[in-house]
């Protein structure tokens, strides 16, 4: 047991003890009771006066005394022995104190131990029979009625042994029930508070900012990471609001994912924060928790790294442009130069001039095309109906020059389908996607155009049963200039990415080798609502 526990126990004894001299026995004189006193009345009064001394004496005791485990036992003891002199001086079987031994039994129980408890139970009963036993006998001078039997006395001795003994085990099972549950709380509580402190080292050091408010929007908890990039003390926030550091934020929050500009007196911040709802272990909801973090420096190198990227793209683009151009114009050149030598005869003049106008007509649709993609229109954007945009595009991909009629199309949407797009736009996408899907089916094939549609969404899916791509092909599919056919510009897919990306929609593209490939079209049923 521990020594601060003892000892806390041992001055509830001292107090209890002094409690029941003071009430128990000076009651016996407010009363003016009467006992068949063995010994003059002054004895009474001298055995009070002698037990406050004993417990003056405890009492100073206590602080001084090292063993405190024997020091109890002693105090017990002592109390035994004080208890037997009172039922001797107040008339031995017919004295009312006798309980005051179970009182004791009940103690040492419950101030030590069990074991403690059944020694002092012990002592008590040969104590108390033996008081008894010398009365009967008459071998002590105790007065009592002559008229009470032999066996009133054996059974007063019995009932006072079984009571002894029933209170030092009933009072030593609970105590030290009571002992275990103790320990087991204490090191619960001690294994609490080690997981408060884990949490409160991990949450002070993360690199991130993190907050806590109850569901008034008062502010719980802000770490140091919160501090260090706001610049603002936790005691200024604390069971305050956090507008008082970050000013964007007003109650009720928004909840999700968001960036806003912090203005601090040094410089400005981007500031990347996330709030959620904190719940509790019942899954109720306690308040709202933030986490943020300071983008200043990765946005700077996010600009910088795009800034190369753009002009890697722009070299990449030019080298591209140069080859597509260089190829029709030296088929022009080596055309004209055979028409100026005017020895060609005259019937291949024509095939040349043929060749000639063809590579210039070629020229143009890359200029076209390489403008539309670099240079893009605004969006006239108005309530479109998507079935009937697709209707129009699914009708002229059947009568495309590419299509032989080996190549079914199929539709998988009906009615009508109202969103906020720029018509022509979105079947300039429609026919890219289509044409592209009819030259992946050179030995023919079917083509499935399908829509799906929720409440703030649409899906249209072009779905072609070509030869497919592999990975490497699928991640520059929408690159400029990319083309694994032997004609075309390599810009269709590209400026149909673009115009969803101008639409504030996702391309996305599922492609398995030599079985099928999928174009997937995600658009907002309203246009600027993300």
């Amino acid at each position: 047991m521990p020594q601060n526990a003892l000892t806390g126990r041992l001055k509830a004894l001292i107090v209890f003890r002094a409690v029941f001299i003071k009430l128990l026995l000076g009651s016996s004189y407010l009363f003016k009771i009467e006992y068949f006193f063995s010994a003059p009345a002054s004895v009474l009064s001298q055995f009070i006066i002698f037990l406050y001394v004993l417990t003056i004496i405890y009492s100073l005791l206590i602080t001084r005394v090292k063993n405190l485990f024997l020091f109890a036992y002693v105090q017990l003891v002592l109390d035994v022995f004080s208890e037997i002199a009172l039922v001797y001086i107040t008339g031995g079987i017919e004295s009312w104190f006798s309980f005051t031994l179970i009182l004791t039994v009940l103690s040492s129980s419950i101030v030590l131990n069990r074991k403690a408890g059944f020694v002092v139970a012990s002592l008590s009963s040969i104590l108390y029979g033996g008081l008894l036993d010398l009365q009967f006998y008459g071998i002590l001078p105790i007065a009592h009625d002559a008229s009470i039997p032999g066996r009133e006395f054996f059974y007063n001795i019995f009932i006072h042994m079984l009571s002894f003994y029933i209170t030092a085990f009933l009072v030593g099972y609970l105590s030290s029930r009571l002992e275990r549950t103790v320990l087991k709380l204490e090191e619960k509580d001690t294994h609490l508070k080690d997981l408060e402190f884990f949490n409160i080292k991990v949450i002070e050091s993360l690199p991130s900012g993190l907050f806590t408010t109850d569901r008034d929007g008062n502010v719980l908890l802000f770490n140091k990471a919160a501090e260090r990039i706001t610049g603002v003390r936790r005691e200024k926030v604390i069971n305050g609001t956090i507008d008082v550091a970050l000013p964007f934020l007003e109650f009720p929050f928004r909840k999700g994912r968001f960036e806003h500009t912090l203005e601090t007196e040094a410089s400005a911040k981007i500031i990347g924060i996330t709030i959620s709802v904190l719940k509790g272990i019942s899954g109720n909801e306690t308040g709202f928790i933030g986490v943020f973090q300071d983008l200043t420096q990765l946005k700077t190198l996010e600009a910088e790294v795009k800034q190369k990227e753009k002009w890697a793209a722009i070299g990449e683009l030019s080298a591209n442009i140069a080859h597509e151009i260089r190829n029709p114009l030296a088929s022009m050149r080596s055309s004209i130069e055979m028409l100026m030598e005017e020895k060609i005869p005259p019937k291949y003049r024509g095939k040349l001039m043929n060749i000639a106008l063809s590579e210039m007509t070629r020229l143009n649709d890359i200029i076209t095309d390489f403008l539309t993609y670099s240079s893009p229109k605004s969006l006239d954007i108005q309530k479109s109906d998507l079935h009937l945009l697709l209707d129009e595009t699914l009708s002229l991909l059947n009568n495309v020059e590419q299509n032989k009629g080996n190549i079914s199309i199929k539709k998988g949407f009906a009615g009508a389908l109202i969103i906020d797009a720029d018509p022509q736009k979105i079947k300039q996408v429609f026919w890219n996607l289509g044409v592209n899907a009819i030259e992946a089916m050179r030995d023919g094939g079917e083509l499935v155009v399908s829509t799906q549609s929720d409440a703030h969404s649409v899906r249209v899916i072009f779905s072609d049963t070509g030869v497919g791509m592999d990975t490497s092909t699928v991640e520059k599919i929408f690159f400029p200039f990319f083309t694994t056919k032997d004609r075309g510009t390599g810009l269709g897919l590209s400026i149909a990415y673009r115009i969803v990306e101008e639409h504030e929609g996702r391309l996305i593209v599922h492609s398995v080798p030599g079985i099928k490939t999928t174009f997937e079209i995600i658009l907002n049923k309203e246009y600027g609502r993300h």
